[in-house]
């Protein structure tokens, strides 16, 4: 790519221009770090110039990616005219898979079935990081009629994985370029089904797990990021520690009696048995939980009867429980089969309650996150970065730091002067694209700075 003036990277959306804002960083780098050698005991020249070493690296990674703006666009509108179901990324596995070749890294494919491991070992020892983008789409049809619109009918990247998949190539090729110079190792994982495998099939982040992901080289700590559509383009959102809820599914079965409307004695209503047990679900947040503690517990649907004048035999309720506690997490599930068996039980019914575990908790480790914010600040400016309450939705993000440190944090991507505000898994989603050069900077920016923070041989 050739070299970019101050004019030919204009303002945007109320920010400075790329040229400005790289050498802010630049000199934040400096002022930071000047400061810090000041207050030491004995100030080297060798200090000072690793600061401005690492400043000059800062600022090219932020040229490269305002640079790569087109090539990233085009990338991420391909991913999302054919987006592909959990499970099915064929196309988009052999697509991330080839542009990784291409850079020169170390690739597997197949992984998780359709997912893919790159490994890009720097030119000078360290330790091993690993940075995750999913790929996977949804079930949707696109609403929107755009030059990118989805050419997949009923499927649709409505959760953002095409932005998340593209910034993760960007930042592979980014980094890349200055190989020699990087002290460690990245381990890049492109990995498929993170909105869940369909029913009887393994897949996802365990799946990845089981088949190595972690292994061979093992990284130290995991980074990743999700598209936010609450926030604003350039902005960059966080949580320490419970940062997205545990995601849990649960089937009840109640079994009743069948008998003609009109002698509603001789039966057992399933549904009058299942709108008490629905009813007596909310009196756990309100009555059985500590009201601090976050929950959410929804039922999703209800199916049963056959006839309105027939009394049903047989129901079942399908729904969810998120928590950002792993005590109350399992509280609630104990709470809900407790309450299932006496209402049933006042009825004269029997049920049956499967109750199956989901992603954890996605838990960002505090220290990690202390230890990375400054470079946040500095790729994306100190006013575009924000604390977050935890939110409910999940994320199998969650179980790669169940093995290791891992950060997880939120891209903006909105921007209401054009009425990109729509929410995720909605027909209307979409993002601004300048999102892209954003990702890029501000991940290739955490995973340098972390392993200039860890020397070789360091944990």
């Amino acid at each position: 790519m050739g070299t970019l003036s101050a004019r030919t990277l204009p303002s945007y959306n109320g920010l400075t221009s790329h040229w400005e804002e790289t050498m802010k960083t630049r000199n934040l780098v400096l002022i930071a770090v000047t400061a810090v050698a000041i207050t030491a005991p004995v100030v080297t020249g060798d200090s000072l110039r690793a600061a401005e070493s690492l400043a000059d690296t800062e600022a090219e990674i932020a040229r490269a990616a305002a640079a790569l703006k087109p090539k990233l666009v085009e990338t991420r509108r391909d991913f999302h005219q054919h987006p592909e179901l959990s499970n099915r990324e064929e196309r988009t596995g052999r697509e991330v898979a080839e542009r990784l070749r291409a850079l020169g890294l170390e690739v597997k494919a197949g992984v998780a079935r359709n997912g893919v491991v790159a490994i890009l070992r720097g030119g000078r020892p360290g330790p091993v990081i690993a940075s995750r983008a999913d790929m996977d789409a949804l079930p949707i049809q696109e609403a929107h009629e755009t030059p990118y619109k989805s050419k997949n009918q009923g499927v649709m990247h409505a959760c953002g994985h095409d932005v998340h998949t593209t910034v993760g190539l960007g930042v592979a090729e980014v980094l890349s370029r200055m190989r020699e110079r990087i002290p460690g190792t990245v381990k890049f994982v492109f990995q498929p089904a993170e909105e869940g495998p369909p029913l009887g099939e393994e897949g996802g982040a365990p799946l990845m797990i089981k088949e190595g992901v972690l292994d061979d080289p093992k990284p130290r700590a995991i980074f990743g990021l999700h598209v936010a559509p609450d926030v604003e383009v350039g902005k960059i959102g966080y949580s320490s520690g419970p940062a997205m809820a545990s995601s849990d599914r649960f089937l009840v079965t109640v079994q009743g009696k069948m008998s003609h409307g009109a002698w509603p004695h001789e039966g057992i209503d399933a549904v009058l048995v299942s709108a008490e047990y629905i009813t007596a679900l909310q009196s756990i947040r309100s009555r059985r939980i500590d009201s601090l503690d976050p929950i959410v517990l929804t039922v999703g649907t209800i199916h049963g009867g056959n006839r309105h004048n027939i009394l049903a035999d047989r129901v079942q309720l399908d729904g969810t429980v998120r928590a950002l506690d792993e005590r109350t997490r399992g509280r609630v599930k104990d709470l809900m089969r407790e309450i299932l068996a006496g209402v049933t039980a006042a009825h004269g019914a029997r049920f049956d309650f499967d109750y199956k575990d989901g992603n954890p908790i996605t838990y960002n480790d505090p220290g990690l996150v202390e230890e990375t914010l400054p470079a946040i600040r500095r790729a994306a400016g100190a006013a575009n970065l924000a604390a977050r309450r935890p939110v409910m939705g999940a994320e199998d993000f969650s179980y790669y730091q169940k093995v290791i440190p891992g950060f997880f944090y939120w891209l903006g991507v909105s921007n209401p002067a054009r009425g990109i505000t729509a929410m995720i898994h909605t027909a209307e989603f979409d993002v601004d694209e300048e999102c892209l050069v954003v990702g890029v900077r501000v991940m290739a920016t955490v995973l340098l700075d972390h392993l200039e923070r860890h020397p070789a041989g360091g944990r």
